[in-house]
C-alpha cells in the first residue's frame, strides 16, 4: 500500500471529538483554531475546571477535609472502571461489575471472621472467585458466540444467587481490624486507597504501552480481524481479559469491606453505571481498541467530585443516576456519528471564515459618489 493511500486512510479517524477520537491527538479543528491537545485531554481540562467551579455551586465540596473523604471512593471507583476499560477495549462490555464486588465483601469478611491471621486465605479465596468468574464469561463469549452483554449479565446473576445462598439474605460479618485500618488510614498523607489506585494504573498502563503483550492486546481490540491474520491469538485475549477485569473488580470489593467495616449485600451494586461513564469520560472508544487507563481513573475522580457536588446543592441522589446515564448515551451516540463526511464541511466553513473579504471598488472618477 502506498503511504499516501494509508495516510489517507488513517486520516478517516475523527479526531476532532476526544471520546470518539482514533488519532494521536485531540484536535480542536472544529472551530478553525488547530488547537492540538495530547489525546484523552479532555477528561484532565474537565476535571480541572470542575474543581474551578465548585465551590462556587457547593461551597466546601472542595476543601482538604472534603477531598480526604471522597479520594477513597474515587480511588476505588478507578480500579474497578479499569477492568472496564479492559474489556471495553476488547468490544464488550461487562455487566458483573456489581456482583463480583458483592461477592468480594462476603467473602472476605466470612472467610476470615474478624480474624487477621485468616485474611489472606479469604484474599486468596476472593481471587479463584474472580478468575473462575471471569472464565466463564470469557468462555462464554469466545466459544460459545454469546454476546458480551448478556453473557455477563448472566454471570452477574449467578454471583448473586451465591451471594444470597451464602449469606441467607442478610450480611452480619465484619472487616477484619488489619484490613479497616488499611483501608481508613493514610501514608505520607495519602489515603492508602489511592496508593492502590495508583498503583494498578501504573502497572496496567505501562505494560499496555511498552510491552509486546500490551500492544497484541489493543491490535486485537481495535480489529479481531486483522489481529488474528497477524497471529494473535484474540480469542486467549479475551478470556484473559475477563479474568483480569474480575481480579480489578475483586481488588475493589475487598477495599469496600475495609472501608465500610460491615459491608451489606448490596455493596456493589452502585458500581456498574459508574464504572462505563468513567471509561466513557476517559475517551476509551465503545467501538473497541485503544483507550487510557490514567484517563479512566481521572474520569472516576470526575464522576466521584460531581456527586459531591449535586448533593452539596441540595439536588437529589437520584440526578448523579440521570448524569451517568447521560453520559454513557452521549458515548453510544457518537459511534455513529458520521465524522468522515462532517469534518470537510467544518474544514470548508473554517477556510471560509476566514478568507479576508475583497475592499469596495474605488469611485470611477466623474461619477457622482466621486464628485
Amino acid at each position: 500500500m502506498a503511504a499516501g493511500s494509508h495516510d489517507r486512510s488513517v486520516g478517516t479517524a475523527p479526531r476532532e471529538v476526544a471520546v470518539a477520537a482514533g488519532g494521536a491527538t485531540w484536535q480542536l479543528g472544529l472551530t478553525g483554531l488547530g488547537v492540538r491537545l495530547p489525546r484523552y485531554s479532555a477528561v484532565w481540562l474537565a476535571t480541572g475546571l470542575l474543581f474551578a467551579v465548585s465551590p462556587l455551586l457547593a461551597p466546601g465540596s472542595d476543601s482538604h477535609s472534603a477531598l480526604l473523604s471522597t479520594l477513597p471512593f474515587a480511588a476505588i471507583l478507578a480500579i474497578a472502571a479499569i477492568g472496564q476499560t479492559l474489556v471495553i477495549q476488547q468490544r464488550g462490555l461487562d455487566l458483573s461489575v456489581p456482583g463480583m464486588i458483592t461477592l468480594s465483601t462476603i467473602i472476605v469478611t466470612k472467610v476470615a471472621q474478624g480474624a487477621d491471621g485468616r485474611l489472606p486465605e479469604a484474599i486468596g479465596l476472593v481471587a479463584l472467585a474472580c478468575l473462575a468468574s471471569g472464565l466463564v464469561s470469557g468462555i462464554a463469549i469466545t466459544r460459545f458466540g454469546v454476546t458480551p452483554l448478556v453473557a455477563t449479565l448472566g454471570v452477574n446473576a449467578l454471583l448473586t444467587g451465591v451471594v444470597l445462598q451464602i449469606t441467607s439474605g442478610a450480611s452480619t460479618y465484619s472487616a477484619t481490624p488489619g484490613l479497616g485500618r488499611f483501608a481508613l488510614e493514610k501514608t505520607a498523607g495519602i489515603p492508602n486507597t489511592v496508593i492502590i489506585a495508583v498503583v494498578v494504573v501504573a502497572v496496567v498502563a505501562t505494560l499496555a504501552r511498552t510491552s509486546v503483550v500490551g500492544r497484541r492486546f489493543v491490535s486485537a481490540g481495535a480489529s479481531p480481524a486483522a489481529a488474528h491474520v497477524a497471529g494473535v491469538r484474540v480469542k486467549t485475549y479475551e478470556v484473559i481479559t475477563y479474568m483480569l477485569a474480575s481480579l480489578t473488580y475483586g481488588t475493589a470489593g475487598v477495599l469496600v469491606a475495609g472501608y465500610l467495616g460491615t459491608p451489606g449485600i448490596g455493596a456493589g451494586d452502585n458500581y456498574l453505571l459508574p464504572t462505563i461513564a468513567a471509561v466513557v469520560l476517559g475517551g476509551t472508544s465503545l467501538a473497541g481498541g485503544s483507550g487510557s487507563v490514567a484517563a479512566t481513573a481521572v474520569g472516576a475522580v470526575f464522576l466521584t467530585q460531581l456527586e459531591q457536588v449535586v448533593l452539596g446543592m441540595g439536588a437529589p441522589a437520584s440526578l448523579q443516576l440521570v448524569i451517568q446515564g447521560s453520559i454513557i448515551a452521549l458515548g453510544m451516540a457518537l459511534r455513529h456519528v458520521p465524522f468522515a463526511r462532517i469534518r470537510p464541511l467544518f474544514h470548508q466553513l473554517s477556510a471560509s471564515s476566514m478568507t479576508p473579504r475583497r475592499r469596495a471598488a474605488s469611485p470611477i472618477p466623474g461619477s457622482r459618489r466621486h464628485k
